[in-house]
């Protein structure tokens, strides 16, 4: 009988390397993932700020070289380092956090170049508009993570978006730039 079950079980082998892979779905992981942005100041300084509260999750087949993730962001989190700064952020000059106190990101498009991600194509909704955004991969891999017993993925993002199209328009027309660097670091965890 074993014999007979052994045989089985390798004869089929050959079938179940045949079955479709599934996508796995991975937990944003709040510490190791961040939101951050940087615009010009008067090509005197940069101005840079985070959102200190996110969640989210992501599905991704490595076989299949596909993806999906939903990203949200709470606006009122914004953290420039300069509480006076992050006061006038929050206000309808920028975020509107009253207004619309969540950032959402949405992508069901990951691009490769061989086996490496390029990129990450997906939707912004920012202000109550949604518009397309690309993100290009710096970096991104899968690993053990040994202090949580589960696979992680991870990477390095860079997007850069013009703010005017979401209706941030503020200071424009004093020569603050439409130009916003958008750096996404996202780890997750399998689940």
């Amino acid at each position: 009988m074993r014999k007979t079950a052994l045989v089985s079980l390798v004869a089929a082998l050959p079938l179940l390397a045949t079955l479709p892979a599934q996508a796995a779905t991975y937990k944003i992981d709040p510490a190791h993932t961040f939101a951050t942005f940087e615009i010009d100041h008067f090509g005197a300084s940069v101005n840079r700020g985070r959102f200190d509260k996110k969640s989210g999750t992501v599905e991704f087949d490595k076989a299949a070289k596909k993806g999906k993730v939903t990203l949200e962001i709470d606006a009122t989190s914004i953290n420039s380092g300069t509480p006076d700064f992050d006061k006038h952020l929050k206000t309808a000059d920028f975020f509107n956090v009253e207004k619309h106190p969540t950032i959402r990101f949405v992508s069901d498009k990951f691009v490769y170049d061989g086996d490496k991600l390029k990129e990450v194509t997906g939707k912004l909704t920012l202000l109550g508009q949604t518009h397309p955004i690309t993100f290009k991969a710096n970096q991104f891999t899968c690993y053990p993570n040994p202090m949580v017993k589960t696979e992680a993925c991870g990477g390095d993002f860079v997007a850069e978006i013009d703010r005017t199209q979401w209706g941030m328009n503020w200071g424009v027309n004093m020569g603050m730039p439409k130009k916003v660097r958008i750096i996404a670091q996202i780890e997750a965890f399998k689940q």
